[in-house]
């Protein structure tokens, strides 16, 4: 088949406009030829006979009249066994072997497989010749890290095949055929452990799409408990330079219990990459003991690298994730950040002089938006196992401003707002997430009246200590103190957490809950306290047995002693409950 050609007529920045001869289709990739260079490009606009493409490389000596060569297929992924452990660009070039290939400074027009293609894997047929399979159904297994990676019928073929062949059991390479499959026309396709697929376009070879509902356990209390996130569901962290974006991310990606994840470095800083890239191989995965990047992908684009890049490692990271969905497999995808990605977009748009919208982001950016974090989801395959996709995605506003656009168009598709503070982070209190902005719509791990009641002290305790501001502590009642004192101390003891200490860095659902139970008691009782000065000797002495309690390792002896000591200090000046927590357990108990 003979493909498209054209000649570039215009360059500006990072788009490249071309004159085509024959037909190009929308996303379809071209390589602007320079010289021994072929730069990569995809379609973003078609007027005639005239195209628009962003070029993922830089653009400096291309020229008018310079070749472009169109390729006839989509802008796609390789997918098969190797993907995990692996660091890729947003082309999908694996870094090591690029820059071990061109060393400190990468050439551009370099473009090497996804996946190697000389290691052997052992193949397990699962389907049988003269079976009737159809696109996503698995042909045979290969062992991947703790995980058995499905050999699965492409997606792209469409219809109902008959198994004419499989191979039976051994080593084989990713290209070598592993099986033979015949569609309704009598046509035989010929399969390997390997295939493409557009990443523009979502994976739907799975039979239902489920409800989140199960809770995905990140192991941070302030999550867990009070701001929630379901397996297949979304949410966002906006938050300004400094308070944390990346430390949560990766505190989530290391102790949430999810099968694989996959870290999308949408245009970071390269200071901050670089962090990512040393510390993932050394932290070790809770899970296996070993090294956390045997179950990671990371996608890594930084902001001195192309701008059209950026958009290519988000989708590159969804569609992965995607395919290990279709395993069976909980996958969690961190996007870090989604504002360079749109500012990306705004940039590309504005070479285009498309109208802009707020602040010169393109009109399109919510749907863009929408369609990212819409690839989420819990889905049923066709064998009845379960998988997900969980989207997080960090906001980078400028100044800590969650009313920009790109923030606004993200918490109206998301499930969970995760909103850090300035104020918190200056005072060192981690997680910086604030828990009276932000919010969520999955189910808690507690009950969520009691957790309701718990979070409508923390509103009540910053009431108070706002009023304290201007009239002093002198002119606030001593049932107001109480209020304030009870809500500092479920912060310090329950919403922050120390991310240093070997006990408190990851705090199980179990032990949440139990802990939970123990401070409900005391945050909804009336206490037997008569001045302000013993109101904060109490706190301060319960506050730091707690402390201590958070550190000690779970049912252990000294995680029972501290326990019985802190129930004792609870009962000696707890009274009856207040009406309002009596009645919300008379619903309970109803």
């Amino acid at each position: 088949m003979t493909h498209a050609t054209g000649k570039v007529v215009g360059v500006n920045g990072n788009l490249v406009a071309v004159e085509v001869e024959g037909q190009v289709a929308l996303n379809e990739v071209g390589y602007v030829v320079l010289g021994d260079q072929r730069l990569k490009s995809e379609i973003i606009r078609i007027r005639g006979k005239r195209t628009e493409m962003q070029v993922f490389e830089m653009t400096r000596g291309i020229g008018i009249g310079d070749p472009v060569e169109f390729t006839g297929e989509l802008l796609a992924v390789e997918l098969g066994p190797g993907l995990l452990g692996k660091v890729y660009d947003g082309l999908q070039n694996p870094l090591p072997e690029l820059a071990e290939q061109a060393g400190f400074f990468l050439e551009r027009g370099v473009y090497l497989d996804a996946l190697e293609r000389g290691r052997k894997w052992k193949f397990t047929p699962r389907a049988s010749v003269g079976a009737t399979v159809t696109r996503g159904d698995t042909l045979g297994t290969v062992p991947e890290g703790i995980f058995e990676h499905r050999i699965m019928v492409p997606f792209n073929l469409q219809g109902s095949f008959t198994v004419e062949e499989v191979a039976g059991e051994g080593e084989y390479a990713v290209t070598d055929t592993v099986a033979k499959i015949k569609d309704e026309r009598g046509t035989v396709h010929t399969l390997s452990m390997v295939f493409e697929w557009p990443v523009k376009r979502a994976i739907d070879a799975y039979v239902e799409r489920l409800k989140p509902a199960d809770p995905m356990v990140t192991k941070v209390r302030i999550i867990d408990t009070f701001i929630p996130v379901s397996l297949g569901g979304t949410y966002c962290i906006p938050g300004p330079f400094g308070a944390g974006k990346t430390v949560l991310q990766q505190i989530t990606s290391r102790n949430a219990e999810v099968d694989i994840v996959i870290v999308a470095a949408c245009g970071e800083r390269a200071g901050e990459v670089v962090e990512t890239l040393k510390e993932f191989p050394e932290l070790i995965d809770p899970k296996t003991g070993r090294t956390l990047m045997e179950r990671t992908v990371i996608i890594c684009n930084t902001s001195s690298m192309p701008v059209a890049s950026r958009e290519a490692s988000v989708y590159t990271a969804v569609t992965i994730a995607e395919y290990y969905r279709q395993m069976g497999l909980n996958v969690l995808l961190l996007a870090d950040s989604t504002s360079r990605w749109a500012q990306a977009m705004r940039e590309m748009s504005g070479r285009l002089e498309e109208i802009p919208g707020e602040e010169a982001f393109p009109a399109y950016l919510e749907s863009v938006i929408a369609g990212f974090y819409e690839r989420a989801g819990k889905v049923r395959l066709k064998d009845g196992t379960i998988g997900s996709v969980t989207i997080g995605g960090t906001v980078s506003p400028a100044g800590g401003n969650f009313e920009e656009p790109v923030t606004q168009a993200t918490l109206k598709v998301v499930g969970a707002f995760h909103g850090l503070s300035r104020e918190r982070s200056d005072a060192r209190k981690y997680p910086s997430i604030h828990p009276l902005e932000s919010w969520s719509k999955y189910p808690t791990i507690v009950d969520p009246r009691r957790a309701g009641y718990a979070r409508e002290l923390l509103f009540r305790g910053n009431e108070v200590g706002q009023m304290m501001k201007v009239v002093g502590e002198e002119g606030t009642s001593t049932d107001d103190f109480v209020d304030y004192m009870k809500s500092e101390f479920l912060d310090a003891v329950y919403l922050q957490q120390n991310a240093f200490d070997p006990v408190d860095a990851a705090v199980s659902t179990e032990r949440q809950v139990h802990i939970f139970d123990l401070l409900f008691d005391l945050l909804a009782s009336s206490l037997k306290i008569t001045s302000k000065d013993e109101v904060r000797s109490y706190f301060n002495a319960l506050r730091q047995r707690f402390l201590d309690y958070n550190s000690a390792a779970w049912d252990s002896d000294e995680f029972r002693k501290l326990e019985q000591e802190i129930r004792g200090m609870i009962d000696e000046k707890r009274g009856d409950y207040e009406q309002a927590a009596k009645d919300l357990m008379a619903e309970i108990t109803a």
